[in-house]
């Protein structure tokens, strides 16, 4: 199986990146649904738009990174020795919070429960930034 290490290695960065992608995308989808919440034609619309990029777009690459990325960690048992690993993986583990905060909004709009601003789901888009930010640096820069 070592042999698949590199494949293995580049599905995960591109699972990676969809993963991005979706979260980059669906708190921008709660603000366009908060800042319109009276036009019910036009928040039907994003129901649907935020359901769809979750569940078939985000959760499955979501699952897709963790699973490879322990893959990689079996292969290659010698990165939990290194610090900058387990920085690395405290980023990653904020990204699953943050994946399962945006469940948590996702399912309080479809129920139309959400007391959330546009300007609260604005702010809240910068954090999987901050975060990707966090988990590229560690893994390139490796600075301990």
């Amino acid at each position: 199986m070592v042999e698949y290490y590199d494949w293995i290695k580049a599905f995960h960065f591109a699972a990676f990146i969809s993963w991005m992608a979706g979260l980059f995308y669906l708190p921008r989808l709660f603000v366009y649904h908060m800042e319109h919440y009276d036009n019910k034609d036009f928040v039907k619309v994003i129901k649907i738009q935020e359901h769809k990029l979750f569940y078939q777009i985000t959760q499955p690459a979501m699952i897709a990174s963790v699973a490879s990325g322990i893959w990689m960690i079996v292969l290659n048992p010698t990165l939990l020795s290194l610090p900058y690993f387990h920085a690395k993986l405290t980023f990653a583990f904020l990204l699953v919070v943050y994946h399962f905060s945006c469940l948590y909004y996702l399912k309080q709009l479809k129920a139309d429960k959400c007391k959330k601003s546009g300007v609260f789901f604005r702010v809240n888009n910068e954090i999987p930034t901050l975060i990707m930010i966090g988990i590229l640096i560690f893994m390139v820069i490796r600075p301990f």
